[in-house]
């Protein structure tokens, strides 16, 4: 599988959100500064603290995007090795005890972001080595199983494939 096309679809994906939150501020902004009408201005000044917060809020997150851009840009996964680890760049399919499967591709940034396969084939989550399901699985092969706890319950998963 060409992990360089996943690597461009996240770029694509979060460029996608990084443009949102840049619109979304200077709206934010444009309504602090003016209000939605002349009557919200002079009656609720609250209105404008409020726009004011959501503009600061949207900023912080245009430039967390502009931050993973920039960390996506230089990520060059390396071609799977047959009998690899688990590492940065991997594709990796998960199994858990009642059958039900996942695959994940494992970045440096990006997390929960969903990606497609070429033409369409398969659907991939963004996991991070800093992420439980990330931690948990760098280094093990294929065949290896861990444990992941969310919401106090521990669930076991097995890994079925690595590319």
């Amino acid at each position: 599988m060409d992990k360089a096309s996943l690597v461009e679809q996240l770029i694509a994906r979060v460029r996608e959100g990084a443009g949102v939150a840049e619109r979304e501020m200077a709206a934010a902004s444009e309504a602090a500064r003016h209000g939605e009408d002349a009557k919200t201005r002079r009656d609720d000044t609250r209105m404008a603290i409020e726009y004011g917060a959501l503009a600061r809020a949207q900023q912080q997150r245009a430039q967390q995007a502009q931050l993973v851009l920039a960390t996506l840009q230089t990520f060059r996964p390396a071609p799977a090795r047959a009998g690899a680890a688990v590492g940065l760049g991997s594709l990796v399919e998960i199994e858990d005890e009642d059958g039900a499967g996942r695959t994940f591709f494992l970045a440096p940034a990006g997390a929960g972001v969903e990606l497609t396969g070429p033409g369409g084939d398969g659907f991939f989550t963004v996991v991070t080595p800093q992420s439980p399901v990330g931690k948990a699985t760098m280094g093990l092969q294929v065949g290896d199983t861990f444990d992941i706890t969310v919401n106090g319950e521990t669930r076991s998963w097995e890994i079925t494939w690595i590319g």
